[in-house]
């Protein structure tokens, strides 16, 4: 959604996934990867959810995929737990259903809505989830979500008492143009945007001076073979 500019989750598919996780793949030699099923590439279905995940590990080269969606969800995590792929569920607030949610909004502010997260994360857990992601639920929630799971629990901007974090690295490294929307949970630890935006300013000023490139960026020629090369070049048309 960030890197690829998009307003939500939604229009993102397994084969742009699957490019992705490929990468990452190929960049990191033990770190335990988790691809993130899009939208559209496993609610139909078990089979459906088991053939995507199977192609994230054939494909993507993850170790773990991840799904949205709790109880609704529950069966779909215990298809592909069965198929031997490990599942990382994800409750609270689910992206890929912003728009039944009432947009990017907080969820379990209540007694009931917080009831409704726990159960999600219960069930999920059950169906053979080794760990659940709560996003955008307060903390106090969180905390007793991850107190009462056996798995541990990742958060997005969902406090501190989660059993780790997750933040977008395009938002915490602040590789974005000024003035996008950041949701509060994001802490930016980095500016390469602006970073990047001078070097592409000093890199254009240089080339229009014609002070790059220099003598110590260029490949150099023997004089004799430059001036058989000047004989040379007369001849060819």
């Amino acid at each position: 959604m960030v890197a690829l500019g998009h307003a939500s989750t939604s229009p993102l598919t397994l084969t742009e996934i699957l490019l992705f996780c490929a990468a990452a793949s190929r960049g990191t030699a033990s770190a335990f990867l988790i691809g993130d099923l899009p939208m559209g590439s496993y609610e139909s279905s078990d089979v459906q959810a088991v053939d995507s995940a199977v192609r994230m590990v054939k494909e993507g080269g993850v170790e773990s995929v991840k799904l949205e969606g709790g109880r609704d969800m529950a069966g779909r995590v215990a298809a592909i737990a069965r198929a031997g792929i490990p599942v990382l569920a994800h409750v609270g607030l689910t992206p890929q259903r912003q728009s039944a949610l009432g947009g990017f909004r907080v969820q379990g502010k209540t007694a009931a809505g917080a009831v409704d997260v726990l159960r999600d994360a219960l069930a999920v857990q059950e169906a053979g989830a080794w760990g659940v992601v709560l996003e955008a639920v307060p903390e106090e929630v969180a905390g007793l979500i991850t107190r009462r799971l056996s798995v541990p629990t990742v958060g997005i901007g969902a406090g501190k008492e989660c059993s780790g974090q997750v933040l977008v690295q395009m938002d915490m490294a602040g590789n974005f143009p000024p003035g996008r929307y950041l949701p509060k949970f994001v802490k930016r630890y980095g500016d390469v945007w602006s970073e990047a935006s001078k070097a592409i300013g000093e890199y254009k000023r240089e080339v229009k001076e014609r002070s790059y490139p220099e003598k110590e960026h260029t490949y150099e020629m023997k004089q004799e073979e430059f001036e058989k090369f000047r004989e040379l070049a007369e001849s060819v048309l």
